[in-house]
């Protein structure tokens, strides 16, 4: 069994918890995530399964959609409602215009700084193993961008947005520094990830649906690598080509660069990268 799964992670577990479950369910230990999701946060989590995971890397580097509910007035530790508050601001005042301009500011190629509550390593050590010990370090920046994000409810205090962003972005962190913008302070109440890539909430499948179906026979909770990264088709012919490629030998043929799926005799043999009028297998083959 191998492809990837487009789990709906359930709140109040962590994206571990969800590969522990399906280790269970499909009886196999080979799978892993993209894309940790936190203990508080739903939706789409993208499992890889069997020799997929060797492609994990590539779908995690997917655009995500979220839909993110935050509220003024306060902040805490981890930037959501499952820290201490370390702030509050009694009196603020920000109308939907106010607001709705300031978003602007972080839409585009931005600076963000990670929260001390993530997984990030420095140094080998995780910084939230760091903030639990109290300790708070600098962070570096990062580059991230915001493709958009758009108001779906507020009332001057309390709120909805959905955000298209890409890898690396912590919604936290987002919704943090909308706060400072606003001379105020800000922490996200809910989030749920709606999106990766091509794959969406409404196509997901949550845990005791694919139980269901695992014990039914039924594997259509599974996209095959084939049918999951939609690269051009390309097709090998001759033996020797072929044994040269399952052997991730590289081969001579005219193309343009880029990435393929490759088949030989309508069998699918697996990815490949064309660079140069030279096909080599792309890490699953």
């Amino acid at each position: 069994m191998e492809g990837i799964i487009n789990v709906n992670k359930p709140k109040g577990i962590t994206s571990f918890d969800v590969i522990r479950k399906l280790r269970k369910i499909l009886s196999l230990r080979k799978i892993g995530h993209t894309g940790t999701l936190d203990p508080m946060a739903e939706g789409v989590l993208l499992v890889c399964v069997g020799k997929a995971t060797k492609l994990a890397q590539d779908i995690e580097a997917s655009s995500k959609e979220y839909i993110a509910g935050f509220e003024l007035g306060y902040k805490t530790d981890t930037y959501d409602t499952e820290g201490t508050v370390t702030d509050k601001s009694e009196v603020f005042s920000v109308s939907s215009e106010k607001f709705t301009e300031v978003l602007k500011k972080f839409t585009g190629h931005i600076k963000q700084v990670p929260p001390m509550y993530s997984a990030i390593k420095i140094n080998g050590q995780k910084l939230y193993d760091l903030a639990r010990k109290g300790e708070i370090i600098e962070r570096e920046a990062r580059d991230v961008f915001i493709e958009n994000i758009e108001v779906l409810e507020f009332d001057g205090k309390k709120g909805l947005l959905k955000c298209k962003v890409s890898k690396g972005t912590y919604i936290r962190s987002l919704i943090y520094d909308i706060g400072e913008e606003l001379k105020t302070f800000a922490v996200m109440t809910s989030l749920v990830r709606t999106k990766v890539g091509v794959k969406t909430i409404e196509d997901s499948f949550t845990l005791d649906e694919i139980e269901t179906l695992k014990h039914e026979g039924n594997t259509d909770f599974i996209t095959s690598i084939e049918n999951y990264f939609t690269y051009p088709k390309i097709t090998i012919s001759g033996e020797k080509n072929h044994t040269l490629f399952l052997n991730g030998n590289t081969l001579i043929f005219n193309g343009n660069d880029g990435m393929y799926r490759v088949y030989y005799d309508n069998h699918f043999l697996g990815l490949a990268s064309l660079k140069n009028n030279r096909l080599k297998g792309y890490k699953y083959y």
